[in-house]
């Protein structure tokens, strides 16, 4: 063992908590332990103090050693029975918890702190201090008040300043989405999801309000452009995109896509099912509410991690949050610059976000796929090909809805001889395709889920609280002067 007079020191193996174990392991000098008496890495029991108390400021906080108001007023009450007893547990089992150490190595470290937080004018007033024997301390929550202020000047700076080039946009998203691919919910997901071939994201629904025939007519015709993500000079803005940037807006389930469009009475709504062709990364925004983070008090970065953790689920909730049409331009702003941002950051390779339908609650996600994953596959149309809609049947009691769609294709041709006596199969050049984009598709159209769907009444379901109504007859003051006020 060692000397009385020698320095006291404490090995990694006394030490339970693991991330104080791999620090006294990694930068620890071989000697005896003085509680031990075991060969290994230590440090002092001065060193081994200094992360207990950066551990103690960031995640503990001490305890009011006397009652509140209502706590005061109870014992006060004759006829309570209520006992008063202070919150959290004593210091020295807290650092004892904490640092998963004996009782011994806990009492030695609480002795230098209290030496070193001690005040002798507060202890002559009865004032306890910090890490005081008799004190007691309990965890205490994250706050997220720092990036609460940080995400208000985001906005102000947005509205009042400017959008394009926005460098307090840059720094902030990048400290909130730096690294989300590694975070998961308390229940193990991953906030990154996977769409397309053999996933549970096989499938987007679509929906497009129509007002005139001519028009719903050609969204028959061809779906796959129709129904689609609109060309960009015609692409209004939304939640998730400017004006004139053009994104696929769908949902996991028909019902929400038709919800969404959020059409008016007498308006026909064509909806129709786009499979995914290609493996997509989401992000799912509704994941964020939930993010758990796991650390120790005594990382230094825990505290942070806990803090970005807590304010994801404020800004998940402020991605969704239902909008009032006439808030839309200003109140969409941020969303469309979040949106943006994840497109445009290369390294987090997303293809697209999934969020809560805001207009129908429940199960089911609405997704926005950014442009690089918003092309859709060109129907199989052979050139020469005619296609018509039919928007009616008529029968002895007038015309009634029956919709179909006839193609009339031309025969293929015969191959073609090539050079050297070889023969190469024919092709057919789509007459609609644009040359210029060179996107991969991302989905195609599935012609047998078309619907129209004709709006006929639109249900509403509400929460109702009553309106109280209560008069009392005024009385003539007694002050004088008191007409005057």
């Amino acid at each position: 063992m060692a000397d009385d007079d020698e320095e006291r020191v404490v090995g990694a193996d006394c030490v339970g908590e693991a991330y104080l174990k791999a620090e006294i392991e990694a930068s620890g000098e071989e000697r005896e332990c003085s509680f031990c008496g075991f060969d290994g890495s230590v440090v002092s029991i001065a060193d081994l103090a200094q992360p207990v108390n950066s551990a103690f400021e960031a995640h503990y906080t001490r305890t009011s050693d006397q009652p509140d108001a209502f706590q005061s007023a109870m014992l006060g009450d004759r006829e309570s029975s209520y006992e008063w007893e202070r919150d959290g547990e004593p210091v020295l089992e807290a650092i004892q918890g904490a640092a998963s150490i004996e009782e011994e190595v806990a009492q030695e470290i609480l002795d230098i702190l209290a030496d070193e937080h001690g005040d002798w004018d507060s202890a002559m007033a009865g004032e306890e201090c910090e890490f005081d024997p008799e004190s007691y301390y309990e965890r205490k929550g994250p706050n997220d008040i720092e990036f609460q202020l940080e995400w208000r000047n985001l906005e102000r700076s947005l509205k009042g300043e400017t959008r394009f080039f926005n460098k307090v946009a840059e720094s902030l998203l990048d400290r909130i989405f730096t690294g989300i691919e590694g975070f998961r919910t308390r229940d193990g997901r991953g906030v990154i999801r996977h769409a397309g071939p053999l996933t549970e994201l096989e499938q987007f629904s679509r929906a497009r309000v129509f007002h005139s025939d001519n028009r719903l007519g050609a969204a028959l015709e061809r779906p796959d452009r129709e129904l689609g993500p609109p060309p960009s000079a015609v692409a209004l803005g939304g939640r998730m995109n400017a004006r004139g940037v053009s994104l696929f807006y769908g949902a996991t389930h028909a019902d929400a896509a038709l919800s969404e469009v959020r059409p008016p009475v007498g308006s026909r709504v064509l909806v129709g099912k786009f499979e995914v062709i290609r493996p997509l990364r989401l992000l799912d925004i509704d994941a964020l509410r939930s993010v758990y983070v796991e650390g120790s008090v005594f990382d230094p970065t825990y505290m942070a991690r806990l803090e970005l953790a807590k304010f994801m689920e404020s800004l998940s909730a402020r991605m969704t949050t239902p909008v009032m049409p006439d808030d839309e331009p200003t109140e969409y702003l941020i969303t469309q610059v979040i949106a943006d941002y994840l497109a445009a950051k290369r390294d987090l390779n997303l293809d697209g976000l999934l969020y809560p339908s805001v207009q129908q609650r429940g199960d089911h996600q609405n997704v926005v796929l950014f442009r690089r994953a918003s092309r859709v596959r060109n129907i199989d149309l052979p050139p020469g090909s005619e296609v018509s809609a039919m928007l009616n049947s008529f029968d002895e009691d007038g015309p009634s809805p029956d919709y179909w769609v006839s193609e009339s294709v031309p025969p293929p041709e015969p191959p073609k001889p090539a050079p050297g006596g070889q023969f190469w199969p024919a092709t057919y050049l789509d007459p609609f395709a644009d040359s210029g984009d060179v996107r991969e598709p991302a989905l195609a159209v599935v012609m047998n889920t078309l619907q129209v769907h004709h709006v006929e009444s639109i249900k509403f379901r509400t929460d109702t609280f009553d309106v109280r109504r209560h008069r009392t007859e005024k009385r003539p003051s007694k002050l004088r002067g008191a007409q005057d006020f």
